[in-house]
């Protein structure tokens, strides 16, 4: 008879700290069924989001985040919960203080019987303020019986670096020898890879010579990590210094070594050296691999040295690597882009004798070479060549044949191409139908021109915006203008025509000199209702002050502050400069101020302006001091500069002064005895005007007008 089961004990109904669970809390994750088992971490509670009150401005004070700074980034609970019960409490000191360590923290901290270099480490590995950290790391070292050890090193370290604090983080080998801990080749391959991480290359060579110092000699792969991290910063002379300690402490390359410094001497253009370590690297039995020698020839060929990616082509088949269609293909792009198609070619017909697969990118830059090179037959028998081994041709290989057949004037084949990439829905752009514009204005087919345009409307293009494009191509060649204004004027009758096109005529024809038939555009612009925008009136001011008519230039200038918007720089210098040649200096220099209040970075010649008025507060000896520094930035005083220090003398000092500089300038050959003749009239009639506008203003302040007009003077009517 089987034994009778023994029950077992009832489970207490008092749950204790095996069987129960212990009250829930933020930082302690709840117990349930057993010691330590199905462990839970409490969200802590998430307030609901209050919507921000609408912004006002009147209400902005600017001096507000000064005032009341941001408190640093506080932990989330998922860091928290990683750390032990002990971190928590120090990390929750350092949020009670609000990350800033005093005597609250002191007092807090205090209160542990025992900190140990483990828990310093910890705390310091989720620690965001630098400040914070290194505080906590010198009260930790006055602890009674406490000594670092290199965990504790390396995350004040990390904690360092990770803040920005690299320097800071480089002086720690110094800080481990005088405490009795000499650092290791760990701490400086730590603060090696800091640097490298951030191309920081400087300071790899900084830490490798304190390595030195202490009379550590780094391993092959340290080695290595400092060559790797300066070739790639540019610093390829600390590179090769340091080989030659490698190969002083007598240690053995790797390939990755070699590989490093060759790449690093590619770079750089250095070829006999490179193929010197190359022979070197074969001496100990690391052959290059296909993969590394097509990564020195696409190093190469990214420095367009053509001549070194042959050579390297040549080593390569002397070592018998076979090359792979990546290695092909690198080579083949870089020789069509450097114009050598032809031996760009030859690679090409070796690679279709292997029988290797040839990616339809390869054929677009060969064919590219080719209408470069001018080659269009052989460039259409490799179309011919791709569309027979089953690829299908995109708009980057018709393109650059539509453009060749154009140059050529074979504009009817072209446009033949056109419709294939039409009728194959290949969704051809402004690129495309660019050089066919080109050729039939140049051809003088406007008919056809037009033709063209109305297809392109058809398929969806915006054919105003491209029609401006197209004519600012076109007056990219100055000599080209005559043409794109004989279109134009064919086209509006069409009714073809925007604001942004007259704008580009415009400012082509004034380029050229031809300033009467810009503004001839422009006013057939406004007789057409054309609503002119800024950069129109820009352009307008720009001619009517070449065609020395000030008063349009300043109605032009009126209507664009109407519009609310701001004159071009180039319209607020001419406009400038045209004022103070007929002595409205006052005009002009509240333009330079305008012009500087309203633009980002206004002309040198107006923020000198304002610096001479200044200037002239202090008499002639610091106005000529302010001409000396423009001189040696390059800008010799101009019409806006002399009207500045009229100005400014009238304004604050005498005429005398005023000359003296002018005869400076003169004796120096920067004004011709003919201008000095000019500024010395304007600089009298300037001084004339402003003593009469005192008399005026004395008058009306004194009541004395009306007893003037009463004698019949008509002084107080100008």
């Amino acid at each position: 008879m089987p034994p009778k089961s023994v029950p077992l004990p009832a489970k207490p109904s008092k749950p204790y700290f095996f069987y129960g669970h212990r009250k829930p809390s933020q930082n302690r994750p709840v117990v349930y069924g057993g010691l330590f088992s199905n462990r839970q971490v409490l969200k802590p509670p998430q307030s609901p989001l209050r919507p921000s009150p609408p912004f006002d401005l009147r209400k902005w004070d600017p001096h507000h985040l000064s005032q009341n700074p941001s408190p640093p980034p506080i932990p989330t609970p998922h860091q928290h919960s990683k750390l032990s019960p002990i971190a928590r409490f120090i990390i929750d000191a350092f949020r009670r203080s609000q990350y800033t360590w005093g005597p609250s923290v002191v007092f807090e901290l205090n209160k542990l019987r025992r900190v140990t270099a483990s828990l310093v480490a910890e705390v310091l590995k989720v620690q965001d303020d630098p400040i914070l950290a290194s505080k906590f790391f010198h009260w930790a070292g006055k602890q009674k019986g406490f000594k670092h050890n290199f965990a504790s090193y390396n995350a004040l370290a990390y904690c360092l670096n990770r803040n920005g604090r690299f320097r800071v983080a480089d002086q720690l080998p110094e800080l481990m020898d005088s405490q009795g801990k000499p650092p290791t080749e760990k701490q400086f391959e730590i603060l090696i890879r800091m640097h490298a991480d951030k191309n920081r290359g400087q300071r790899v060579y900084y830490v490798y010579q304190k390595m030195k110092n202490f009379g550590i000699k780094p391993r092959v792969f340290l080695y290595n990590r400092i060559m790797d991290a300066l070739v790639k910063t540019g610093y390829l002379d600390l590179a090769l210094s340091v080989y030659e300690d490698f190969r002083g402490d007598g240690l053995a390359e790797e390939s990755i070594t070699f590989m490093i410094l060759i790449k690093g001497l590619c770079k750089a253009g250095k070829v006999d050296e490179m193929l010197e370590v190359l022979g070197r690297m074969r001496e100990t039995f690391c052959k290059p691999d296909v993969f590394a020698y097509t990564a020195m020839i696409k190093i190469l060929v990214s420095k367009a040295n053509l001549d070194g990616c042959l050579r390297v082509w040549e080593e390569m088949r002397r070592d018998g690597v076979e090359p792979d269609v990546m290695a092909y293909v690198t080579l083949v792009a870089g020789l069509c882009k450097g114009g050598r198609v032809q031996r760009g070619y030859e690679l090409f017909k070796e690679m279709k004798t292997k029988g290797i697969l040839i990616e339809r990118v390869t054929y677009g830059v060969l064919i590219e070479g080719f209408v470069k090179d001018g080659k269009l037959g052989s460039a259409c028998g490799l179309l011919k060549d791709l569309i027979d081994s089953g690829y299908r041709a995109d708009l980057g290989i018709y393109n650059p044949l539509i453009e060749g057949m154009c140059d050529v004037k074979l504009i009817d084949r072209a446009y033949k191409l056109f419709q294939v990439t039409v009728q194959e829905g290949l969704e051809p752009g402004f690129a495309t139908v660019k050089p066919m514009l080109l050729a039939f204005a140049e051809m003088r087919r406007m008919s056809d021109f037009c033709k063209l345009l109305e297809q392109m409307q058809k398929l969806g293009f915006s054919v105003n915006d491209d029609l401006s494009k197209f004519f600012s191509f076109v007056v990219e060649k100055g000599e080209r203008t005559i043409m794109a204004v004989r279109v134009f004027n064919e086209l509006k009758v069409k009714g073809y025509g925007s604001v942004l096109i007259y704008n580009i005529l415009m400012g082509a024809l004034h380029k050229t000199g031809k300033v009467k038939q810009a503004l001839s555009l422009f006013q057939e612009m406004k007789d057409l209702n054309f609503e002119p925008d800024s950069s129109t009136y820009s352009n307008a001011i720009i001619c009517y002050v070449e065609d020395e008519n000030i008063k349009d230039a300043c109605i032009c200038h009126n209507k664009i502050i109407e519009m609310s918007c701001v004159p071009s720089i180039d319209a607020y210098y001419s406009l400038t400069n045209g004022l103070c040649k007929i002595g409205e200096i006052d005009a002009a220099m509240m333009l330079v101020r305008d012009c500087l209040g309203n633009v980002t970075n206004g002309p040198m010649e107006f923020k000198y302006a304002l610096t001479v008025l200044h200037a002239c507060k202090s008499g002639a000896e610091k106005v000529m001091e302010v001409l000396n520094e423009m001189m040696q930035e390059g800008l010799p005083p101009d019409n806006i500069i002399c009207s500045a220090i009229i100005s400014g003398m009238c304004k604050y000092r005498t005429i005398e002064e005023a000359r003296k500089v002018f005869a400076n300038l003169r004796t120096r050959k920067l004004l011709t005895e003919a201008n000095v003749i000019i500024y010395d009239e304007l600089l009298i009639e300037y001084m004339e005007k402003k003593a009469a506008d005192l008399v005026l203003s004395g008058l009306k302040f004194f009541g004395l007008e009306s007893k003037l007009k009463a004698k019949g003077s008509t002084l107080l009517s100008r």
